[in-house]
Parts: structure tokens; C-alpha cells; sequence
């Protein structure tokens, strides 16, 4: 999940060197910290947060792939 989170980020924003993903493990689920550029967060949480809620979705779909729960956390 951390992997995929990271390739859909580098391939949206403008300084894919600057993304960086935290995994942490809980007994609620899996929590995915993104963090990116400052400039490239208004790319990550596009129009109305439409791109945020389409990253969550697809990291969500994985998660239950693997059968965990995951939560998408972008920090700014």
C-alpha cells in the first residue's frame, strides 16, 4: 500500500523526490502520513479534494485486497 501511495503522488506532483510516505501500524488499521512539496499540495488535493478522495479510494481497495483497513493522511 505504502508503494502505490508513493508511484500515484510522484506521478501527480512536480518534485517526486520530495514525496515521502510514513507507514504506521495500529490495531484500527494501516496509517499512510503523505507528504509532499508545498507547492505541489494543491496538485495532490485537487479541485474540491477530488484527487485526495480518489487516492483514498484506491489505497482503501487495496487495503481490503489484503484485508486491512487503511487511512490516507495528507500532511501539509
Amino acid at each position: 500500500m505504502k508503494e502505490l501511495l508513493e508511484f500515484l503522488a510522484r506521478s501527480l506532483v512536480d518534485h517526486p523526490e520530495q514525496v515521502r510516505v510514513e507507514e504506521t501500524e495500529s490495531s484500527d488499521g494501516v496509517l499512510l502520513r503523505l507528504t509532499v512539496a508545498k507547492e505541489d499540495l494543491g496538485k495532490v488535493i485537487g479541485k474540491e479534494g477530488r484527487i485526495a478522495r480518489a487516492l483514498r479510494t484506491v489505497v482503501k481497495a487495496s487495503a481490503v485486497k489484503d484485508g486491512k483497513q487503511a487511512t490516507v493522511e495528507i500532511v501539509d
